[in-house]
């Protein structure tokens, strides 16, 4: 059994303990997605990853013939030197965008994989019995001779998955950098256009597999392009607000991408690795469009804002009277309340306000308040960014919560204290069936006793482009600032 799940990919079997490395990895794996389950055990969970990876790299290089070890090695340090400074010099902000980008490289690593499987077949196994081989002028080419049609629809969903995952990775990383705009770009006919593509992508899969030496080449360019182009088309049209199920749903293709290939390579540990990779980002999109109440298959179609009928220009629709406050106003009222919850939102991650926030939360419990901290499953820019960043200011984990756990306790809270978050709070989500919001379900923050919003200014509404009701409610103070510096202002006026 074991020499059978470490076959090669020619189907020959290979020495047991191979298996046995590649399951213990795969264990590894596993103990590292429970791990990352919880903020309590994110860093055993990547410590689990971390080993598992190691057991799975060094038992392929010992056990495969290497051409040249020697290039390898220095491949690995320079990779893994270039992953750890950008993991020590990245800001928390621009970590969206730096998990985008890691994304887009998993994928074009998928797609030389499998053009590097097609032109040379034989050096990775692929080749059945009897085949023969055709020498070209750059050495030893086949063009795709004697691959089996199995291992051809393999290799072409490889390459078609990451060549997607590629191309919308690239897109994501642009839009949640900043350097394209991060509202939807609709383009005529997208729906037409993009099923079309996909279309053509299965089409051509099917005739690749069915072709003949000689038919090959064009088919598998053509199919390499369109997957490529078809990322692109289907990013695009997303808005920023959807912007945390495409990070989820790229990491999904990534790993499907991973998967694909091992089979083509015949290596358990990619297909360990990239079905769990795969099915946990699957999973990670469903739920968080059940929290957005919001089915995937509208998010890839469009998502927030593509309407634009339903969607905001980005800009208040109306001057509308609001009360402004100062941060003396807020302290003043923050240390005689009893019971606080704070909502972080993506610019507290801009203002990197999270430190600031933590010692102010610490000085109203010096003063007897309660405070808890109330997280939306899309807030921010990526599944989990706020609470990255609560972590990384040594929030204690039992001060945080989920929507569904919280959402209850607005009622009985003295302020709702809001600090760079808009949609998640917007009431328009339950009252308004031509907002692009509806449905979602958001915070109850105009059932508590008062609320503070902080945002840098009126003009905005987030990047839903939806006007929020919470600003002029009777019981809001607007704190019209940069959120550090209002913090830091609170936390000295409560000293």
């Amino acid at each position: 059994m074991l020499s059978f799940l470490a076959g090669g990919a020619d189907g020959a079997p290979v020495n047991p303990w191979v298996a046995l490395a590649y399951l213990v990895a795969g264990v590894f794996f596993i103990l590292a997605l429970r791990g990352l389950s919880s903020p309590a055990t994110s860093r055993t969970g990547n410590r689990f990853g971390m080993v598992g990876m190691l057991i799975a790299v060094v038992t392929t290089l010992v056990t495969h013939d290497v051409a040249n070890i020697v290039e390898i090695g220095i491949a690995i340090l320079i990779g893994g030197s270039i992953g750890f400074v950008i993991a020590r010099r990245i800001a928390m902000t621009a970590m969206p965008e730096l998990v985008a980008g890691f994304h887009s490289l998993v994928g074009l690593a998928a797609v030389l994989v499998g053009w590097a499987a097609y032109l040379n077949p034989g050096a990775f196994g692929l080749l059945s019995m009897g085949d023969t081989l055709v020498i070209g002028s750059d050495g030893l080419f086949t063009f795709g001779r004697g691959i089996s049609p199995v291992s051809k629809v393999e290799m072409g969903l490889g390459i078609a998955i990451g060549a997607i995952t590629f191309s919308g990775s690239v897109i994501a990383f642009a839009k949640l950098s900043g350097r394209m705009s991060g509202s939807p770009i609709l383009l005529p006919a997208r729906h037409v256009i993009n099923l079309g593509t996909l279309a053509a992508i299965i089409v051509l899969t099917a005739l690749f597999a069915m072709a003949g030496p000689s038919e090959t080449m064009p088919l598998i360019i053509a199919l390499t392009v369109l997957a490529f182009a078809i990322g692109f088309l289907l990013i695009i049209p997303i808005g920023g607000a959807d912007m945390p199920v495409v990070v989820s749903m790229l990491n999904s293709y990534s790993g499907w991408a991973a998967a694909a290939m091992g089979f083509t390579l015949g290596n358990t540990a990619m297909i360990i690795t990239g079905a769990l990779v795969g099915s946990s980002g699957a999973i990670l999109s469903y739920i968080m469009c059940r929290a957005m109440n919001r089915s995937f298959l509208s998010v890839i179609a469009g998502g927030f804002g593509a309407d634009d009928s339903a969607g905001g220009s980005g800009e208040a629709k109306e001057q509308r009277p609001y009360k402004q406050g100062s941060a003396a106003d807020a302290a003043f009222m923050l240390e005689q309340a009893e019971k606080v919850i704070i909502i972080p939102g993506y610019g507290m991650a801009v203002a990197q306000a999270q430190h600031a926030l933590r010692e102010m939360a610490d000085m109203l419990k010096e003063k007897g308040v309660e405070v808890k901290y109330a997280i939306h499953p899309v807030a921010g820019r990526m599944p989990g960014h706020m609470n990255v960043l609560l972590a990384e200011a040594q929030v204690p984990y039992d001060e945080v919560f989920e929507l569904e756990d919280i959402n209850s306790e607005f009622a009985q809270a003295d302020v709702a204290f809001i600090i760079g978050a808009n949609d998640v709070v917007n009431p328009a989500a339950k009252t308004d069936k031509s907002s692009p919001i509806y449905g979602m379900p958001v915070f109850d923050v105009d059932k508590a006793k008062q609320v503070f919003f902080i945002k840098r200014s009126m003009g905005g509404v987030g990047y839903a482009g939806v006007d929020n009701d919470v600003f002029y409610m009777d019981q809001t103070m607007m704190l019209l600032s940069d959120a550090k510096k209002m913090v830091e202002e609170i936390v000295k006026s409560l000293d």
